[in-house]
């Protein structure tokens, strides 16, 4: 699984600028993009678990290098920052609840 890791983080450090700006610009954009990535780990086997330490890496990198876009990043990056590495954890599992869902 290190080696999931390690591909998350680069393709966090190397993601096209422009691709990104499209899927945090609007919240319902970011919630379909990461559904989809949600998907494919579970196509590849990936566990609940393993997705929700995947979900709060990206997390993590986002509230640390992105500014948000709109209100709900703007929320979510809020309770990121105050939340501890439990809270969010579980904000992580939260996530990926809310994008099964659609």
């Amino acid at each position: 699984m290190e080696n999931v890791d390690k591909k998350v983080e680069e393709k966090l450090r190397t993601f096209d600028d422009e691709k990104k700006e499209e899927i945090l610009a609007n919240f319902n954009h970011f919630k379909q993009y990461l559904s989809g990535k949600v998907e494919i780990g579970e196509k590849m086997g990936l566990s609940e678990e393993r997705l929700a330490q995947i979900t709060q890496k990206v997390a993590d990198y986002l509230a640390k290098h992105e500014e948000p876009k709109n209100r709900e990043e703007y929320l979510l990056q809020e309770l990121w920052k105050v939340g501890d590495k439990e809270e969010q954890h579980m904000m992580a599992h939260m996530l990926l609840k809310l994008v099964k869902q659609e």
